[in-house]
């Protein structure tokens, strides 16, 4: 090869890997989106189907089980298979049942939509594998961090879905073949998914890179035995499974222990805060009989939710999922083991603070809430850049396993706090108190293991 041909390759390899990472990126943040659409979108669909607070977390734990248990498998198959082939499979799988969310008229078919679009979850497995594939070391912990900002997907529902929702006609369009209110959202999902899918297999690399072609299943799996990997999972479970949790849940927390001080401060209708604790009450016909009868106080509980929205994603979604880059720059700058040291000890305060009583009033506890999201955010990136450093061969198999343990924590905790009442938090900071504890343990067994280095001889450094 001659020097200029040689010259050529390189930034031919780079647009490529540049080409991965954009589509990747673009693709988790909608597919997240889609994943999680029901966690705002639930405060219009629970009087409206008359659902309890019992079958919504049935339906979050559905759509976060579907896009958890399969990503072990999604990372290998990425690594055997290639990206482009598989995450277009995936984004193709969710559409239809993306649309049908807009047709359903009950629980349980709400519930057979959740579980199947729900395996858009298994996304990031397959981005985390197809990224490692494409950039040198030096460089993972970046782009890994610009890939896992895709979890911005879950603020998108959050922000937008209340401004169509008001924009859109009730009716829809086209005679009602296009709905209007909430059930608009999943249609513009779903449309989007058809796009995305096709500018992934036509814009990506058509000689993808498949590292695990051609090896053993076992020997993609031996890592499993290791301790370290068990760690890692558990500290992803608290700075994502928590935070998907959390995204699913923090818009009806807001609405029911700070909607009516936050109708108050707003200044909204006075009927509204007034009637607050009844309003919470009603569901199904009573809802919509007390909204007919009540215009004024049905548009400003529509303002509430866009406020309520918007807190959500400003103070938590946005800062657990655009500081994922600046975790991953931090990683590859200063050392992964020392950011996720801080990331410790951000949540570890913050998470006191919110769970002990306090009695905070709504913008304290969104400030607090910024503080954690901060914490998350980086700690994304810095847990999974630990995976390429010290499983190198092993990215799908072991990042699917860690990303497949964390999404698992976002079913549990909210299964939790069902359990017992007030527990949001406090169960978040006993689960941050005993994965801190492993790492720090983890951290004084790698320092007496540690080869040490060899004494210099007077001589030597004396020339």
């Amino acid at each position: 090869m001659n020097p200029d041909s040689r010259s050529a390759a390189v930034p031919s390899a780079a647009g490529q890997s540049a080409r991965v990472l954009v589509l990747s990126t673009v693709a988790f943040t909608l597919l997240f989106a889609v994943w999680l659409m029901l966690g705002m979108l639930s405060i219009k669909i629970k009087p409206e189907l008359g659902l309890t607070d019992g079958q919504l977390y049935n339906l979050t734990i559905a759509a976060i089980l579907s896009g958890s248990l399969g990503r072990f498998h999604f990372g290998i198959w990425t690594d055997r298979y290639g990206g482009r082939r598989v995450l277009t499979a995936l984004i193709l799988l969710t559409v239809l049942p993306t649309f049908f969310v807009s047709r359903v008229t009950s629980y349980y078919e709400l519930l057979i939509c959740a579980v199947l679009y729900g395996v858009a979850g298994n996304a990031f497995s397959v981005g985390i594998a197809w990224n490692a594939a494409w950039f040198p070391k030096d460089r993972q912990g970046t782009a890994l961090g610009i890939f896992g900002a895709g979890n911005v997907g879950a603020s998108v529902t959050k922000l937008f879905g209340p401004v169509l929702i008001a924009l859109v006609p009730a009716t829809g369009f086209l005679d009602g073949v296009v709905p209007g209110g909430w059930r608009f959202i999943p249609v513009v999902y779903a449309g989007l998914l058809v796009l995305m899918a096709a500018a992934v297999w036509f814009l990506s690399p058509r000689e993808d890179r498949t590292p695990a072609r051609g090896r053993a299943l076992s020997e993609l799996v031996a890592p499993m035995k290791h301790a370290r990997v068990w760690e890692y999972g558990l500290q992803y479970t608290v700075v994502f499974g928590a935070y998907v949790a959390l995204s699913g849940v923090l818009p009806q927390f807001y609405f029911a222990n700070y909607g009516k001080e936050l109708a108050s401060s707003l200044s909204l209708n006075t009927q509204l805060v007034s009637d607050f604790d009844t309003i919470k009450g009603l569901k199904g016909e009573a809802y919509t009989a007390y909204m007919t009868a009540n215009p004024a106080v049905k548009a400003d509980l529509d303002y509430l939710s866009k406020w309520i929205g918007f807190l959500a994603a400003i103070c938590f979604v946005f800062p657990a999922s655009l500081l994922r880059p600046l975790g991953g720059w931090l990683s590859d700058r200063f050392g992964a083991r020392g950011v996720v040291v801080a990331v410790f000890w951000a949540m570890l305060i913050s998470g006191a603070a919110l769970s002990l009583p306090l009695g905070l009033g709504v913008w304290a506890f969104t400030g607090v809430l910024f503080v954690l999201g901060v914490g998350m955010g980086v700690g994304k990136a810095s847990v999974y850049k630990l995976i390429p450093e010290h499983f190198p061969r092993e990215v799908g198999a072991v990042g699917g396993l860690v990303g497949l343990l964390g999404a698992l924590g976002g079913v549990l905790l909210p299964l939790a706090w069902a359990a017992v009442p007030g527990s949001t938090f406090g169960a978040l900071l006993a689960l941050t108190v005993v994965s801190a504890a492993w790492f720090a343990a983890g951290s004084v067994s790698m320092r007496k293991l540690a080869p040490k280095p060899e004494p210099v001889s007077e001589a030597v450094s004396a020339r």
